[in-house]
């Protein structure tokens, strides 16, 4: 068959046999998530345990609208949980079109490693640059009152700016996880009706909102309560709750980092894979659009996957946390201004 086609002998497309190959290897698993699966699960339970524990008590030590928030994180998340285990229960169809799918899941995880592993590398080079900035850094009247000097102002920066990525990064392979499994499975459920394969496509859906959310609101809600109780905020001479926020803008510019590479790389591969799809495909060959025996639909497929759903996650993880930032700061800001009492 090689042969045929370099010699460019081997007939009509539509004449050209089918071929799918074993593609079903072991996925990519993040560090963090590799990390996670070598530890006991009875010393994981414990440590999710005192983790939950510390967070509620640092809520608690704030305010118990922060305890309320967390509280509705965390249902989100079970309720997450639940989605996603529903959805891979569902069946995924002939072979043919796990094969297809899992070309998709190894293209779209391979590109997914090779895209975040640059923008770690990145990330951690501008927090360098960052905390070399605040540490020459003139501090503000009320950051010298409340002992809040350059150096302690430049590792707050950098912390924030890194739990921002960090978080943002997970949000992103969240939005991908979630994608390449549920694909093939709503495929499959459409042959037996459209609702069924409506429901799983919006059940897998919700399974990312509700984490990209909860991540977003919880992360910003953690950072906060953490900052409140090590400041000693309003406590006498130290620093006003109304100044606080100004500590968690390095959060939304983290966040902002990722989901910027995250949708330039994504968006350039995608329509980069489209195109040259469209043109080798359609316009030269005559091969049906979105065939699976034309290599460049995967690719194809696979920029569909890391554009549309993981730059996605990011990006609206970037919004929802730079959102509710810039509220803090806008309503400390008019609560100075207006001399609002107990604020």
């Amino acid at each position: 068959m090689d042969d045929a086609m370099e010699s460019g002998n081997l007939g009509p497309y539509q004449d050209r046999p089918r071929i799918f190959p074993n593609m079903r290897t072991k996925p990519y698993t993040p560090l963090i998530f590799r990390v996670i699966k070598r530890i006991n699960v009875r010393i994981l339970f414990v440590l999710l345990l005192l983790g939950l524990g510390a967070i509620f008590y640092i809520g608690a030590s704030t305010s118990p609208i922060i305890v309320f928030v967390f509280s509705v994180c965390i249902i989100s998340f079970v309720l997450s949980m639940y989605l996603t285990k529903w959805v891979l229960a569902k069946d995924e169809g002939p072979p043919e079109m796990v094969q297809i799918s899992d070309a998709i899941r190894d293209g779209a995880e391979g590109f997914f490693r090779t895209q975040y592993g640059t923008i770690s590398k990145m990330a951690v080079l501008l927090a360098v640059i960052i905390l070399s900035i605040y540490m020459f850094r003139s501090t503000t009247p009320q950051q010298e009152s409340s002992g809040l000097g350059r150096s302690m102002s430049a590792y707050v920066t950098v912390v924030s700016f890194l739990l921002g990525a960090l978080c943002s990064g997970i949000a992103g392979y969240v939005g991908m996880w979630v994608s390449v499994r549920a694909n093939v499975r709503v495929s499959s459920a459409a042959r037996r009706s459209a609702r069924e394969a409506l429901q799983i496509a919006v059940r897998a859906g919700g399974f990312s909102a509700m984490v990209v959310v909860g991540l977003a609101v919880i992360g910003v809600a953690v950072l906060y309560s953490t900052l409140y109780v090590w400041l000693e905020v309003d406590s006498p001479g130290s620093m006003k709750v109304t100044d606080l926020p100004l500590l968690l803008v390095g959060y939304g510019f983290g966040a902002s980092f990722v989901a910027l590479f995250a949708q330039l790389g994504g968006g350039i591969y995608t329509k980069a894979a489209d195109v040259g799809a469209d043109l080798v495909g359609k316009v030269e060959q005559g091969i049906p659009e979105d065939d699976p025996r034309n290599p460049a639909v995967i690719a194809d497929l696979v920029g569909d996957n890391v554009g549309d759903c993981a730059a996605r996650g990011a990006d609206l993880f970037e919004s929802i946390a730079a959102e509710i930032i810039s509220a803090m700061i806008l309503g400390g800001t008019m609560a100075q201004r207006c001399k609002i009492e107990g604020m």
